[in-house]
C-alpha cells in the first residue's frame, strides 16, 4: 500500500507579483518548489500571478517581467507567496481583497522580503509576529505598529501565516516550506540541487557578521564539517575548540559570526535534522535513531521533535515516510 505521502496531490502555490516585481524574489519559489520532486514526481506546480496581466513594472534590476495569467490562480492555490515590492503603500486593491479571500479559506499564505508590507497593508499580520527585510523594519513599524516585527530573523510561521527577510532568506523560506510538506529529507535534496546551504532555522539572525573569513582569519567550515560525520557522539564546544585549535572563547565568538549561531545551538539544529531525516528513510527503532543522532534518548529525540514540529517520533514518521533505507 502506498506511503500517504504518496497519495497527495501536487501542492499547488502562486506567487502574486506585486509591481515593482524583484525579478530574483520571483524566481525563488520556482527555483526552490518547481524543482522539487519526491521519486520523481513534481511537488508543487508554482504559477506567477498578478492583477493586471502583461508587463509588470520591474523593480530595480530593469530586466522586463511579463506575466500572463491573473489573481484567478489563487483560488486553486494551497500556499500564496508574495515577494518584494519594494515596499510601497498603493497595492492594488484586487491584491489584497484576494490575500484576505486565500487566509479567510485557510491556504497558507506567505511573504519574501518586503512582500511583508502586502500581508501587512490586507491586515494579514495585525496581532502576529512577523519579520521582512532589516533596512525597512523601522518604516515597517512605523506603518504597521499593530504587527510585532522581528528585523533580526530569517523567517517566521505564525500559524499559516510565513514571513522571510530579504534577498536569499526567501530561498530559506521555501526550503522550510519543503520540509514542513514533505519531510527534512526532501528539503536537503533540494537544497543540494540549489547548492545551497541545508535548512537553516528560521530564528537565525540575518545579520551575519562575518559571512566570509577575513583573508588571515581562520573559517570553521572545516569543523562544521567535521562535527556533522560526527553527530551521534557526545561534542562539546570544547570538543570543537580543539578541532579547530582555538579556545573556546574564540570558537563562540568565530561560531556567531559565520553562522549566527552559537556552537550548541547549530550542534542541536543539525541533530534535530539528522534525527528527522532518519525517522524518513529508515525503519531503525527510536533508541538508535536518538544516539545515532545525538539526542542520547529517546525522551530527548520526542521532546525536541514535538518543540520543532508538533509531531512526535511515531506521527512524524508515519507522516514522512519516503522509503525505507537498507
Amino acid at each position: 500500500m502506498p506511503a500517504a505521502w504518496l497519495e497527495r496531490r501536487v501542492h499547488r502555490v502562486a506567487v502574486i507579483a506585486v509591481p515593482p516585481a524583484t525579478t530574483f524574489d520571483l524566481s525563488i519559489p520556482e527555483l526552490v518548489l518547481g524543482g522539487t520532486t519526491i521519486e520523481g514526481r513534481a511537488g508543487y506546480q508554482v504559477t506567477i500571478c498578478t492583477a493586471r496581466p502583461g508587463p509588470v513594472t520591474p523593480g530595480g534590476s530593469g530586466l522586463d517581467v511579463v506575466v500572463s495569467r491573473d489573481l484567478a490562480a489563487i483560488d486553486d492555490a494551497d500556499t500564496v507567496i508574495v515577494t518584494g515590492t519594494g515596499a510601497r503603500d498603493d497595492i492594488d486593491p484586487r491584491v489584497l481583497d484576494a490575500l484576505r479571500r486565500a487566509s479567510a479559506m485557510g491556504k497558507r499564505v506567505a511573504s519574501i522580503c518586503t512582500g511583508a508590507f502586502v500581508l501587512a497593508e490586507a491586515g494579514l499580520l495585525d496581532g502576529r509576529v512577523a519579520t521582512t527585510y532589516w533596512a525597512r523594519s523601522a518604516e515597517f513599524t512605523a506603518r504597521f505598529p499593530a504587527v510585532d516585527l522581528r528585523p533580526d530573523v530569517l523567517y517566521i510561521e505564525d500559524g499559516n501565516v510565513l514571513t522571510s527577510a530579504g534577498l536569499a532568506a526567501g530561498i530559506d523560506l521555501c526550503l522550510h516550506l519543503v520540509r514542513v510538506d514533505y519531510g527534512a529529507a526532501t528539503a536537503n535534496a533540494a537544497a543540494r540541487l540549489l547548492v545551497a546551504a541545508p535548512v537553516r532555522p528560521g530564528g537565525q539572525t540575518q545579520f551575519i557578521e562575518r559571512p566570509l573569513p577575513a583573508t588571515t582569519g581562520i573559517s570553521l567550515a572545516a569543523t562544521r564539517a567535521w562535527a556533522l560525520g560526527r553527530l551521534g557522539e557526545p561534542l562539546t564546544r570544547a570538543d570543537l575548540a580543539a578541532h579547530a585549535r582555538i579556545s573556546v572563547r574564540s570558537l563562540a565568538r568565530q561560531f556567531q559570526a559565520e553562522t549566527g549561531l552559537s556552537p550548541l545551538q547549530w550542534l542541536l539544529h543539525q541533530r534535530v535534522l539528522r534525527a528527522r531525516e532518519l525517522l524518513e528513510t529508515t525503519d531503525l527503532p527510536m533508541p538508535q535513531v536518538a544516539r545515532l543522532s545525538g539526542l542520547a534518548t529517546t525522551d530527548s529525540l520526542r521532546q525536541h521533535l514535538v518543540r520543532r514540529t508538533g509531531l512526535t517520533p511515531t506521527a512524524y514518521r508515519a507522516t514522512f515516510t519516503h522509503s525505507a533505507a537498507s
